[in-house]
């Protein structure tokens, strides 16, 4: 059975919203980082937001390794409207995203990835979807956003890796259980 592999960049208090505003360093163990996490997906899923940001940036983006994987990955959109730009290898959802979902893991395939999309991924932990989240928390205190974790998660979350970046960024892998 596939994975549902969450991966988010949030600051230290939580904060998921525009990570870019406190992911301000890279280096290298991250980007091997986001390589381990991408290596393992060939199917994305991704909330309506995400969707419209990045299918007007990443089509012509350089930033590698993401930008060939994001491109050319199948991806399937959460929205209920006809989405405005076209992107290759894009679906809409049809019907419901629990049951959509649950007969995606069933194919065969490698892992499902979940990129940003705060939103989809808050759904996809409340449904009991999610099987690993792989967290970068930046060592700063953004303060304003929406938070992944907003609403609380009753769920047991393992820790199965953990790594400091040289930036100062923890990179943790968690196994979510029931």
């Amino acid at each position: 059975m596939r994975k549902v592999v969450a991966y988010e960049l949030l600051s230290l208090d939580g904060v998921a919203e525009q990570p870019d505003k406190f992911v301000t360093d890279w280096d290298e163990e991250m980007d091997e980082n986001l390589g381990r996490v991408i290596a393992t997906q060939d199917t994305v899923l991704l909330g309506r937001r995400t969707y419209d940001d990045w299918a007007e940036f990443w089509p012509t983006s350089g930033i590698e390794p993401f930008a060939s994987f994001i491109n050319s990955v199948e991806k399937f959109v959460a929205t209920s409207t006809t989405l405005g730009r076209t992107w290759a290898n894009t679906t809409v959802i049809d019907g419901g995203l629990r049951e959509f979902v649950t007969e995606l893991k069933r194919q065969s395939g490698g892992d499902i990835g979940v990129h940003g999309s705060i939103a989809l991924t808050q759904s996809l932990l409340e449904g009991g979807l999610v099987d690993e989240l792989r967290l970068v928390i930046a060592p700063a205190l953004h303060l304003h956003g929406r938070k992944l974790f907003e609403g609380g998660l009753s769920r047991r979350l393992t820790l199965t890796r953990h790594v400091a970046s040289p930036a100062s960024y923890l990179l943790l892998d968690y196994q979510v259980g029931s």
